[in-house]
């Protein structure tokens, strides 16, 4: 299937294979609680689940159980999407954030935070498909977050960087469950340090008892509905209360041979799409070739700037998905991509800090699971004595009213989390993701092409350098990305800019499976504390 040999990248790791089960997260002890669960006589669906749950207490510095989550399963010949984004409050609206001095959604405090989707997730998965009790897949979250645990390099450096911001910046009171709960030493924890929870274990437990109806319509409701309302929060329990996540018809397109599937908007994985649908339209030579790097990024800033013009709540999209994905939409767009650098604009219809997770079991059941607060810890607000750390998904809601995506009571905004899949003739291949808030369609089309175009096995089209196109022409490259390819590209027109740090292009995982075997070949990210737990 891979060329396992051969990887063109400095220190070169191989994909690990296995073939009764796989997992592959970011943190080696989330995996290996989704590994559990397998080996307990659960599927891929409770590995996921218990893996998402472990990775709320082991990486909080990019996910909580106030986050929103989406998935796609595979299972018994079929390909199933949940949409566990949240909906805005229904007290909230345009007129109420400008009354408060606001001319965009604020990125921190009460007024971004809508419904968490992430408890729904896995109390729906786990009905739906799940072997295993919610009370059995939700233990090791529970006992890492009351025991402890050593906290990783990657998570201890994020975990820094968000305390030093936020002692600087967090001076409201509603601020201080944060200080509580993520600093209690008055620091935040340095790599190989013990931290734990207590609060946070008994949320879970509560979660795990009542397949998260504790979380929407109990204590845990009511404890979020009380903050809320204390320091002028929009969210009620209400809101809470009438929350249901939405199983949805996956959408994709046939990239050379290929299906690639992403869940439909909300989620951006409709810009993944559309950048692989005009880069299709060309012939692209070869992975070092920097006509091929050039048509990529061309591609994805078209693709982007189309998402940001449509992409919102599904109710108000209508027909737009199908004409955005339509080949002569695609072609179109593609005919705008010349030798040079251009500065995007969306095109005209035809009218009409995230953490991500892969399984596999040894029945063909596959998962492709993201769950997300957005911007590291979220909206920075914690709800006292719960460990619970509320999303600021409501951050992207626009305050213009002609907008797409203006804000509305109801209202599912723009969402940047989007888990992939990859099927081939009807048949499954599996998982592939790529988080990290606007870099994660950028991170999705450059995988698939090595996946695809550059025929590498899945460590290796994690390892390879990568691209992210910021805006306008700005483009800002990873250290090790070949520096006459760099050059090259700069003289095409794009501006071109060499970053020290590679956490911002994205953290992913892979696992594909063979048809004919059943074997799985898994690659994690080399980026963070990447790890595949195989059996």
């Amino acid at each position: 299937m891979f060329d396992y040999d051969f990887s063109p990248y400095r220190q070169p790791r191989n994909s690990v294979v296995a073939q009764r089960g796989m997992v592959a997260t970011a943190q080696p002890l989330a995996a290996q609680a989704g590994l559990d669960m397998l080996k307990k006589g659960g599927n891929a669906v409770d590995a996921a689940i218990a893996t998402a749950a472990c990775l709320t207490v082991v990486e909080p510095t990019s996910n909580g159980i106030g986050s929103d989550a989406f998935a796609l399963i595979w299972t018994k010949g079929k390909l199933h999407g949940l949409n566990a984004s949240g909906v805005a409050p229904q007290s909230i609206s345009i007129e109420a954030i400008r009354a408060r001095g606001y001319d965009k959604m604020p990125v921190h405090g009460l007024e971004p935070v809508i419904v968490p989707g992430a408890p729904a997730a896995w109390a729906e998965c786990s009905r739906r498909f799940g072997r295993l009790p919610l009370s059995e897949v939700l233990k090791p979250a529970v006992e890492y977050a009351e025991n402890g645990f050593p906290v990783s390099p990657v998570v201890a450096r994020n975990w820094q960087h968000a305390f030093k911001g936020y002692t600087k910046t967090f001076k409201d009171p509603m601020f201080e469950s944060w200080f509580n709960t993520f600093a209690p030493d008055g620091k935040a924890p340095a790599a190989g340090e013990l931290w734990s929870s207590p609060a946070h274990a008994r949320s879970l437990k509560a979660i795990a008892d009542s397949n998260a109806e504790d979380f929407y319509k109990g204590e845990l409701a009511d404890r979020i509905d009380r903050f809320s309302r204390q320091h002028g929060g929009f969210l009620r329990k209400s809101d809470l209360e009438n929350y249901r996540p939405q199983w949805v018809d996956p959408i994709s397109i046939n990239y050379h041979g290929y299906d690639i599937w992403e869940l439909p908007p909300n989620g951006q994985g409709l810009v993944a799409l559309l950048g692989l649908n005009i880069l299709k339209q060309f012939d692209l030579g070869g992975k070092n070739y920097i006509d091929t790097y050039h048509k990529q990024i061309e591609a994805l800033k078209l693709a982007f700037s189309d998402g940001k013009a449509y992409i919102t709540d599904p109710r108000d999209m209508g027909e737009e998905v199908a004409a955005l994905l339509s080949e002569n939409y695609a072609a179109a767009r593609a005919r705008l991509i010349g030798s040079t650098a251009l500065d995007p604009a969306p095109g005209t219809l035809p009218k009409g800090g995230t953490v991500y997770l892969a399984t596999a079991d040894s029945d063909g059941t596959m998962v492709s699971f993201i769950q997300s607060n957005f911007m590291g810890f979220g909206s920075g607000i914690v709800i006292p004595d719960t460990g619970i750390s509320m999303q600021n998904r409501g951050h992207t809601f626009s305050l213009n009213p002609k907008d797409a995506n203006a804000l509305a009571p109801g209202k599912k905004t723009y969402h940047t989390i989007i888990p992939g899949f990859l099927t081939r003739d009807g048949q499954p291949l599996g998982p592939f993701g790529v988080m990290g808030g606007y870099m994660q369609p950028q991170g999705h089309l450059q995988v698939v092409s090595h996946l695809i175009d550059d025929h590498l096995h899945p460590q290796a089209a994690l390892d390879a350098p990568r691209w992210q196109w910021i805006e306008g022409k700005t483009v800002w490259v990873e250290s090790d990305f070949p520096n006459a390819a760099a050059q090259a590209l700069s003289r095409r027109g794009h501006d071109i800019r060499v970053a020290l740090e590679t956490g911002s292009f994205g953290r992913g995982q892979i696992i594909l499976r063979d048809p004919e075997t059943g074997v799985l070949s898994g690659g994690s990210e080399s980026r963070a504390d990447g790890f595949i737990a195989a059996w």
